[in-house]
């Protein structure tokens, strides 16, 4: 008995068609895999603390253990950022082609580093050597991410036939000015971290609280959506 053979338009087709990047494809199983992967890396974060060897000191040996738990709540809080914004935009990408493969599958390397980048902030800290590489190497790899949001951000939004139609202008500007400011934003923090240490921590947690903010543009736009239905 053959199998039906499904239209590239169709629930069980391919995609939305081919382009000179090869199939779309709806970015349900992207999605997927991407949440697998962050979920992976935001899990081994707490790993990286290790409980005090000394137990007949135990307070203060959980005391010093304040570095690991830094690195730990930064870390785990941006890379829930970066699982909310990727949510975000993939929710207004109808289909993806083999170059959001590709660069999704660059980015995704990018977050199976981030615990290892946490390990070795908290040790510099720890140690009090090193503090302004490891600041700058832990902000290094966030700003790699922000790079690649916008380009992928980028590469659909000059597609229109990969963007979905639920987004207008409007909201498509608001997520790009959003995924711009976190390349100027970071690499402020990056270069404030290399002569100050402390100084680029403390931005990067500034943006850990504005990046939480809804993007404004799309909201309104979803707004104009909804009363266009009713």
């Amino acid at each position: 008995m053959t199998e039906p053979v499904h239209g590239p338009d169709e629930p069980g087709g391919p995609g939305e068609g081919a382009t000179s990047f090869g199939v779309e494809r709806g970015p349900a199983r992207v999605v997927a895999f991407s949440d697998g992967v962050i979920a992976i890396a935001i899990t081994l974060l707490v790993l990286e603390i290790r409980p005090p060897h000394d137990t007949r000191h135990l307070l203060h040996g959980l005391a010093a253990l304040w570095p690991s738990y830094l690195a730990y709540v930064l870390t785990f809080m941006l890379i829930g950022q970066v699982w909310a914004n990727h949510h975000i935009m993939f929710d207004h990408i109808r289909s993806a082609d083999r170059v959001v493969l590709f660069l999704n599958t660059m980015l995704l390397m990018d977050v199976a580093l981030l615990p290892f980048a946490a390990s070795v902030l908290a040790e510099a800290f720890r140690d009090g050597h090193g503090q302004r590489t490891a600041v700058v190497f832990h902000g290094a790899a966030f700003a790699l991410l922000a790079v690649l949001f916008n380009v992928i951000w980028r590469h659909v939004r000059r597609d229109r036939r990969l963007l979905s139609t639920t987004i207008d202008a409007a909201g498509v500007a608001a997520i790009s000015r959003r995924f711009r400011l976190a390349l100027v934003w970071l690499a402020t923090a990056i270069l404030l971290g290399a002569l100050v240490p402390v100084l680029g921590v403390a931005v990067i947690a500034a943006f850990i609280i504005y990046y939480w903010l809804p993007i404004s543009g799309e909201i309104a736009a979803a707004k104009r959506r909804r009363g266009h239905r009713t």
